[in-house]
């Protein structure tokens, strides 16, 4: 597969490893800070050397059909995925930021095969064994990153699908948890659910009333 120019670029930080030896490099990022519902979940991918998936990028910018389509290949192509999962009780509990970096090290606790090198998306990685990089918009700048964002959302994401399977009324098949007009609606009509983050507005103040 011919590497294209944004692929050359999107692979910047890891050409800078694969010079210094380094092969096993984990790109880790977690989706799911903005919803009122359900958890933040973290992937960390280990992509082969100097792999090329052309159009992978930050999941945000994809379509859900694409970022399936992309979740397949990843899956098959990558030589390690982890997946850390972080409930809403404990986003209450230690809040978005801290559930968010603890949701990234449970991935990198789920890989198989060990990355030698982390490059994280923005995310502070201390007090771990391996050594990282945090890289502001590292989803858009890293393939690796890209595609740990990838495999983060569309996991969650089917977790939303099967929330909307229990409680269709809500609509959580379509908004996945984010505060939308219609999501905020439902919420006042049906009441607040054990899977919502109870310490975010408004689903705080539905609880106080």
């Amino acid at each position: 597969m011919k590497v294209k120019e944004k692929d050359i670029d999107l692979l910047k930080y890891e050409k800078e490893l694969y010079e210094k030896g380094i092969t096993l490099i984990g790109g880790v990022d977690e989706v799911g800070r903005g919803p009122l519902v359900g958890p933040v979940v973290a992937s960390c991918v280990i992509l082969p050397v100097n792999y090329s998936l052309p159009g992978l990028d930050d999941s945000k910018k994809l379509s859900e059909k694409k970022r399936e389509q992309f979740y397949d290949i990843i899956m098959n192509d990558a030589i390690s995925v982890g997946i850390g999962i972080v409930d809403a009780k404990t986003i209450d509990e230690i809040n978005i930021l801290e559930a968010s970096r603890l949701a990234m090290k449970k991935a990198i606790e789920d890989m198989k095969v060990k990355p030698e090198f982390i490059l994280s998306d923005a995310m502070k990685l201390d007090n771990q064994s391996i050594p990282y990089k945090d890289i502001i918009h590292g989803d858009a700048l890293s393939l690796s990153i890209a595609a740990g964002s990838v495999i983060a959302k569309v996991t969650r994401d089917r977790m939303m699908y099967e929330l909307d399977k229990k409680y269709p009324e809500y609509g959580f098949a379509k908004h996945k948890g984010y505060p939308t007009k219609s999501h905020l609606e439902n919420l006042k009509k049906y009441g607040v659910l054990d899977n919502y983050r109870f310490t975010y507005k408004p689903v705080s103040d539905l609880i106080k009333k």
